[in-house]
């Protein structure tokens, strides 16, 4: 099933920007939305009837809890109407959302504070006990807020019997999905207007959420189609701003004059909050259950290889992403193990990225994680394009925050394991969700995720003995699971064309790595170890020098470039050598580095191409000086 990346999620997650998520209409297919805008229709341009035939009751509902949602707030005091505001409470007083002060501002205008979960993940993916969680809990920190909570928005439109089912028993007295009701763009032979009372009221439908492609006119019309029939209209709008990079936007001028339409209507049209319109009590605020020790050792992904699918999606995963670009996350099969990996097409890439990350939730999927731990992270891949692993981290309430990313990975057309060890986890933090992503053009397929405490990890071997190469697979003759041969990737960085194979012009053996740059403006590229964990970049030791080689012929020069992985985890570039000339049979290229920094643990390094050429490597080395063989 296509999961569809064109709504926002509840918060900003900052890798720059926010995660993407998909709008999916209960239990129907996703509703693809458009995102070329309309051109505003004025009122006078239209046939509407004169007077209403039934009475109607129309609800204005605001999602997610955006910072210029409170817009639409005074434009709605000025008209004297109210609306509806489902809260993902997790990122209340967070950049570019609601503070507590800017809700309790709104419940004193009238306006109806409503829950949304506490990050905002599909809950019909999550087990029972999380999404109970995620559903109780908002109400709870709302009601401890102050507000007396009622009404609960499904994200993601994604609801089944047994979530209503949760919604009932947190004490909600209803639960809107989205996509039930008949508009120009969707849902052609539904009803045009919800009933009241609705017959599931913890399923009322609703019109598709707004967009940027709905013009005043397409507003007044869902309005005056329900007029005809009577009945309950609920239009569910994100973000009113001048501008806005999201597609689930409304102008503040086609939002003003819509609602000064709205409040001219006949005397049988009425606008109610929800909870005016379902009514009931106040029930008292439920916790949802806790969330039970977890393994502190072995793998800490649940449902590491995606295997377990929820409504066509894997259970404890999500799909994730940001900036411009067409991104389309699906599930393939095979897997690398088992029937299903995880897929990531990317096209009309401008900025941003995609990426399959594990819920962003409040602990009952994602990995618990411990502040000054670091984690050894792996996840085996193919694809078309350069990819990293992209990490977050919870804290608070259950606010997710950008954290880091690796060091790229290579393309690789058979599938090959992606390893890296993160910094130390930032105080306050509890969780993490990872993912590898795509930031260019391409496709990526994924499966068999790891995440392990490397404090509970087997510790590493003792360094090999002086005199040792500890390069591994350093002829370059055992192929690995993807285009570079094992425990080797293809690195780089810059403006420029790059292209790796392999060729059997090997010093020794049957195997050399060629590299070919062309269209030369600034940068470098090379193949280094793999920048792993240890299982494959040659073990270091702080304050030792170590000699490099590798035998090599080039129609340019050529240097070593060096890196190091720190008392972190984390790769950083370290040094260079002096340049070796073109040569056009094998001349081994020697360089005695500096001392290694303190807490670096591991050193890669390969020879390079800074400038259009060809090169061709072979027989790497590298020993520690102590008890290294001459030349």
């Amino acid at each position: 099933m296509k999961l569809q990346t064109s709504g926002r999620l509840a918060w900003q997650i900052d890798l720059g920007p926010a995660l993407k998520g998909i709008r999916r209409r209960t239990r129907t297919a996703v509703t693809v939305l458009g995102i070329v805008a309309l051109a505003v229709t004025g009122v006078a341009a239209l046939a509407f009837p004169a007077q209403a035939a039934a009475p109607t009751v129309v609800s204005l509902t605001f999602d997610d809890g955006n910072a210029d949602q409170m817009t639409a707030a005074q434009i709605m005091n000025n008209v004297g109407i109210d609306g509806t505001f489902y809260i993902t409470s997790g990122v209340i007083n967070t950049t570019n959302y609601l503070t507590v002060a800017n809700l309790q501002g709104l419940a004193a205008n009238g306006h109806e504070i409503a829950g949304h979960t506490v990050t905002h993940p599909d809950l019909v993916t999550l087990p029972s006990d999380e999404a109970t969680r995620q559903v109780c809990n908002d109400r709870v920190n709302l009601t401890n807020w102050g507000f007396a909570v009622t009404s609960f928005a499904y994200p993601f439109a994604s609801s089944n019997a047994a979530v209503e089912g949760i919604v009932k028993n947190c004490g909600y007295n209803s639960g809107r999905g989205l996509g039930d009701i008949q508009t120009r763009f969707s849902c052609a032979g539904c009803p045009l207007a919800e009933t009241i009372p609705p017959a599931n009221a913890y399923n009322t439908r609703a019109p598709d959420q707004v967009d940027n492609t709905w013009s005043l006119a397409d507003l007044q019309r869902s309005v005056t189609q329900a007029e005809s029939v009577g009945g309950w209209i609920q239009l569910t709008f994100h973000h009113i701003a001048a501008s806005s990079a999201d597609p689930l936007n409304v102008t503040p001028t086609v939002f003003q004059q819509f609602a000064t339409w709205l409040k001219g209507r006949p005397a049988t049209t009425t606008v109610k909050t929800v909870n005016q319109v379902i009514g009931g009590t106040v029930k008292p605020a439920v916790s949802g259950p806790a969330v039970p020790p977890q393994p502190t050792s072995g793998n800490l992904v649940k449902n590491p290889g995606l295997e377990t699918m929820v409504n066509g999606v894997p259970q404890c995963w999500q799909a994730g992403g940001y900036g411009t670009n067409t991104r389309t996350l699906t599930t393939v099969s095979p897997g690398r193990t088992g029937s299903v990996a995880g897929r990531v097409v990317v096209s009309g890439y401008v900025d941003g990225d995609a990426k399959w990350l594990q819920s962003l939730d409040l602990g009952g999927c994602s990995p618990t994680a411990t502040p000054g731990h670091t984690y050894a992270l792996g996840a085996w891949y193919k694809s078309t394009a350069n990819t990293q692993f992209a990490l977050y981290y919870r804290t608070g309430l259950g606010s997710w925050v950008y954290w880091t990313s690796s060091p790229w990975f290579g393309p690789a057309t058979t599938f090959q394991r992606a390893s890296w060890t993160t910094p130390a986890l930032p105080s306050g933090a509890s969780g993490i969700s990872f993912g590898l992503n795509l930031f260019s053009n391409g496709t990526l397929i994924t499966d068999d995720y790891e995440m392990t405490d490397t404090a509970s990890s087997t510790p590493p071997p003792p360094p090999p003995a002086a005199g040792t190469n500890l390069v591994q697979n350093a002829s370059l003759e055992t192929a690995g699971t993807g285009s570079a041969p094992q425990c080797w990737q293809t690195a780089g960085y810059g403006s420029n064309t790059a292209s790796f194979s392999t060729v059997s012009t090997a010093r020794t053996g049957t195997k050399a790595e060629r590299l070919v740059m062309s269209n030369y403006v600034n940068g470098d590229a090379k193949l280094l170890q793999t920048l792993d964990s240890g299982s494959c970049a040659p073990p270091a030791v702080a304050g030792h020098t170590y000699s490099l080689r590798a035998w090599y012929t080039s129609t340019t020069v050529t240097q070593f470039a060096v890196y190091y992985r720190n008392s972190a985890g984390a790769w950083v570039y370290w040094t260079s050598s002096p340049w070796f000339a073109a040569v056009g049979s094998y001349t081994q290229a020697s360089f005695t580095t500096p001392a290694l920094p303190s807490g670096a643990t591991a050193i890669s390094f390969g020879l390079n191409l800074f400038r259009n050429g060809t090169l061709v490597t072979d027989d790497y080395a590298m020993y520690d000086t102590i008890g290294a063989p001459s030349l």
